[in-house]
């Protein structure tokens, strides 16, 4: 009697663990539907993106480049001061004037683990072929709108969890948490003022807060212009 227990509760187990990462895959699915399709979405091969950022009343011009999968470019400009952030598939550097510094600096490696996800243009477009896995955990609120919570794990264990509009699929918000120096950080972004860029959804404005021992930082990015599928140079990741 006890044996045929066990077995019911193994099989009720595995039976809800298919069913939560099938409805969580059903989830992703309405996401990509909604922002343009598969077919369309594979087929972005890089994006540029003209941006003001706006931080404690100063607003600064922003420049962002993805070659999918390959090459991520951030570089804002504070009266001539340039601050850049480059990852690629093997590691990341930064330039930081703000820190005393000038020439490019090799990115620790808990830093670049938290930020090479902006690699891919659609994160979680063919994620499981990466190795990663997707866990539906329920619904949330953020703001006044229901949204499913998806934890997404990658092969290396590192997880960051995402929040998708349960009406439109569209994501509305993406946490990490990650230790730097020892030290939790954690980085809150929310997506909105969603508009049509050559028949793919995209979001025009990113709120970004960052948390850390230090206190928070926040900022705003406005985006002015999307450019799908533009050439782009190598050099631009050296």
């Amino acid at each position: 009697m006890k044996l045929v227990k066990l077995c019911l509760l193994s099989l009720t187990a595995l039976f809800g663990t298919a069913v939560t990462a099938q409805t969580a895959d059903e989830i992703i699915t309405k996401h990509i539907e909604a922002t343009g399709g598969k077919e369309k979405l594979a087929a972005i091969n890089s994006v540029k993106m003209e941006n003001v950022m706006h931080v404690m009343d100063n607003d600064a011009p922003n420049k962002i480049i993805i070659v999918n999968g390959k090459g991520y470019r951030t570089e804002s400009d504070f009266n001539g001061q340039k601050l850049v952030q480059v990852y690629t598939d093997k590691s990341g550097w930064a330039i930081n004037p703000f820190a005393g510094g000038d020439e490019p600096q090799a990115m620790p490696e808990d830093q670049y683990k938290a930020g090479v996800g902006q690699l891919y243009v659609v994160p979680l477009l063919n994620y499981a072929a990466r190795g990663e896995k997707a866990e539906l955990l329920g619904q949330e609120k953020v703001g006044n709108v229901n949204a499913y919570k998806i934890k997404v794990t990658g092969p290396s264990g590192n997880s960051y969890f995402e929040f998708y509009d349960a009406t439109t699929g569209l994501l509305l918000k993406a946490e990490i948490t990650v230790k730097m120096g020892g030290a939790d950080v954690t980085s809150s972004t929310e997506y909105s003022k969603y508009q049509k860029v050559e028949n793919i959804m995209l979001p025009f404005i990113t709120n970004q807060s960052v948390q850390s021992a230090q206190g928070a930082q926040e900022f705003v990015l406005e985006a002015k212009e999307f450019k799908l599928n533009e050439t782009i140079s190598a050099d631009d990741f050296k």
